[in-house]
């Protein structure tokens, strides 16, 4: 395939097409009114190379917006779960956690690992001075840790964070804000809504582009062919392209039959000869140098889902 196509839309997207490849092929007709054939085949080649070439800026630029927008909602949403270490605590306080509003008092949020749990209870308080008592109560746990709160004095904080720190216990910056939490809940839904209508669209364009570059890189195989076989036999043209799709097994011994019949055209060994549109640059194509054959042979793959493994 002439673009690398995103994501598991790839997937979902050439499943439904590789019938329609095959169909293409079999009644394939030069598209007279996108490459008109009194044009030269520079010009065609050019023609053909702009049209890939803005599939692929747009495919790019396309991309790049939903894989933004679903890394920034994989971010919030790895936040909402894991670790108490790392996780978004939004959706695990509640303001009667908290002292709010106080001139000199503020409440901490401390993780403490499980097994330091009891030494935290009985501790806490003596971490240093200006603690209030029997301030801290279990909010939450996980698998490994403990979820705290406590109550000082706002010029011990640093102080306190110090020596908790020593022992083990892990205060997490937070500062309980409901218009924020609020926020936070309403960016995670406002970016599932946006990536759910992104989706749809992004498909959509996918299949028609992916019909476009197709079509396209099959004009191109054309082009090869007829521009290969002048290179090789001369003129006038006399000469018939067919289409054959072998089973796998089967290759080698289409090859050894081909050989048998048109080996006369050509005895020479060497390596294959450049044809006229080879230093064409088209975009995402990846032509490259065919095997050489004393007839000539270029291969179209229909079986993309295969060789577009992720």
């Amino acid at each position: 395939m002439c673009l690398s196509l995103s994501e598991k839309c790839l997937h979902v997207l050439l499943f439904s097409r590789l019938v329609d490849l095959s169909i293409y092929l079999i009644r394939f007709q030069w598209d007279m009114a996108k490459y008109p054939i009194k044009q030269s085949l520079r010009n065609i080649a050019d023609i053909i190379s702009k049209q890939i070439g803005q599939i692929d800026g747009d495919l790019k630029t396309k991309a790049t917006a939903y894989n933004n927008l679903k890394g920034n909602l994989q971010n919030l949403e790895k936040k909402q779960t894991g670790s108490l270490l790392t996780r978004n605590l939004a959706d695990l306080v509640k303001k009667d956690h908290f002292i709010l509003d106080s001139e000199y008092l503020t409440t901490l949020l401390v993780i403490v690992p499980k097994i330091h749990c009891q030494e935290w209870m009985a501790n806490y308080e003596k971490i240093t001075d200006m603690i209030v008592p029997r301030s801290s109560t279990l909010i939450t746990q996980d698998n490994d840790y403990c979820l705290y709160n406590v109550t000082l004095f706002k010029k011990v904080v640093e102080e306190f964070k110090l020596h908790a720190r020593e022992k083990k216990f892990i205060v997490r910056d937070f500062v309980y804000n409901e218009e924020e939490l609020t926020a936070g809940k309403n960016e995670i839904t406002k970016l599932i809504t946006d990536k759910k209508k992104q989706f749809g669209p992004l498909v959509r364009w996918l299949k028609v582009n992916f019909s476009e570059a197709f079509c396209a890189l099959i004009h191109v195989k054309a082009l090869r062919v007829f521009v290969e076989s002048v290179l090789r036999y001369g003129l006038p043209v006399n000469f018939q392209a067919i289409l054959i799709q072998p089973h796998k097994k089967s290759i080698k011994r289409l090859r050894e039959c081909l050989n048998q019949l048109y080996g006369h055209l050509d005895g020479s060994s060497a390596g294959a000869q450049a044809s006229g549109i080879d230093n064409v640059d088209i975009p995402g194509l990846g032509l490259g140098h065919a095997e050489y054959y004393p007839y000539v042979s270029y291969k179209i793959n229909v079986d993309m889902i295969d060789s577009a493994k992720m």
